[in-house]
């Protein structure tokens, strides 16, 4: 239950550090994982600081010298310790008391390894499409690496050498023990919040598996997948792969090869544009040596290498179609012509008007109706008799029948 207490009405020290320590008695035992820092034995008693792998905290610890009667027990070894948590009322202070200890070998670290692999490849922390390319010329690198260490040497060494006006922001940290991930992340904080810095490489030498653990600890690969600027990791040698490799967006083998990986060679891009001045005056020239020959073939053709030549061709061309047209037009109007006189002759034949000339006249009545036979005209009758040379009119006789 909380303690009631007020200005008023104080509660002593003793009171507040006896509920204190009650409260932390009832904890019971626990396993405590950490790195061992600042061993002291003392007599039949050793004293040591247990550092979290991750976070910068840190717990005393006490324990009997035969609890640590182990070659394994040393400053910087991993350790798990099974311990009673004491707090001390007289002088307000927290320990644990050490009833076991194990120290974590490789196998367990191994194993530990893999299954925050696994739980990190689940979250798709490690895959290939949200890898980052990096720039091709950056303008302000990163660098994350040891005091005065020689990854940092390399790194800088090659860059320069490989384009020299290229800037470094260099932020030295830990790179192994317990303070490792803590500075590493806010090395990468700081760099990652600068906005020139353009790519960030985070580099060390190469070294055991213990000494590598911080570069996979799940704190530092999580800030690594966060962070908005590319990274790339240069961790080890060839054969050394921390998580942090599999999370950056890109793996270096070494830290000359992060070298190389993230500033370009000046001189090869000289070459390049070099090859690629030539290539593209070959082909410019190319193209003008093409359209040269095609001008030279085109004012070979006639048309263009004598053109009144070409005209006075065409002239002759035209005066002949024109003649062939007379001489078809001419032609086509005889052979007309014949066709018309052959008709007309066919109508003359066809005419009754030569009928007419003959010697034959056509009788009609008024109404226009030929007369066919003599009997059934009337005396003094009109009638039209058509001739060849017009039509004339005349009477009915009584007197001129002709019976025979």
């Amino acid at each position: 239950m909380a303690l009631e207490t007020s200005a008023d009405h104080p509660v002593p020290v003793r009171t507040v550090l006896n509920l204190v320590g009650g409260w932390i008695g009832r904890l019971g035992r626990v396993w405590v994982e950490g790195q061992i820092t600042e061993l002291n034995r003392r007599g039949g008693t050793v004293y040591l600081t247990l550092r979290d792998p991750a976070a910068n905290i840190s717990v005393r610890v006490v324990g009997a010298r035969g609890v640590f009667d182990n070659p394994a027990v040393v400053d910087g070894a991993r350790v798990v310790i099974h311990a009673k948590p004491d707090f001390y009322v007289n002088r307000g202070s927290f320990s644990l008391t050490a009833i076991e200890v194990r120290p974590v070998g490789v196998g367990e670290l191994l194993a530990r390894l893999e299954q925050l692999k696994r739980t990190l490849a689940a979250e798709g922390l490690f895959r290939a499409e949200r890898k980052r390319p990096l720039p091709f010329l950056p303008g302000t690198v990163g660098l994350v690496c040891g005091r005065d260490s020689a990854a940092e040497r390399d790194v800088l060494e090659n860059a320069r050498r490989r384009w020299p006006a290229v800037a470094f922001r260099v932020e030295t940290v830990a790179v192994q023990g317990s303070n490792a991930v803590g500075e590493v992340v806010e090395a990468l904080r700081k760099l990652d919040g600068d906005p020139s810095v353009e790519v960030i490489i985070i580099t060390r030498g190469g070294g055991s598996l213990e000494d590598l653990l911080p570069f996979s600890d799940e704190t530092l690969v999580r800030a690594v997948a966060g962070a908005r600027t590319p990274v790339v990791s240069a961790i080890g040698h060839e054969q050394d792969t921390p998580l942090l490799d599999l999370v950056a967006d890109l793996r270096a083998s070494t830290p000359t090869d992060a070298a190389k990986r993230v500033v370009p060679d000046v001189r090869e891009q000289l070459a390049t544009v070099r090859q690629l001045r030539d290539r593209g005056r070959r082909s410019v020239t190319g193209r003008i040596e093409r359209e040269l020959t095609w001008l030279r073939s085109l004012r070979s053709r006639p048309a263009l290498a004598d053109p009144v030549r070409e005209v006075e061709r065409k002239h002759e061309q035209v005066l002949a179609a024109r003649e062939r047209a007379r001489r078809a037009l001419a032609v086509a109007i005889d052979r007309a012509e014949d066709r018309l006189t052959h008709t007309r002759a066919r109508l003359t034949a066809l005419s009754p008007a030569a009928t007419l000339a003959r010697g034959y006249a056509i009788v009609q009545r008024t109404d226009g109706s030929v007369v066919r036979e003599a009997e059934g005209l009337a005396d003094g009758e009109r009638l039209w008799v058509r001739l060849p040379d017009g039509r004339r009119t005349v009477t009915v006789d009584p007197d001129s029948s002709d019976d025979g």
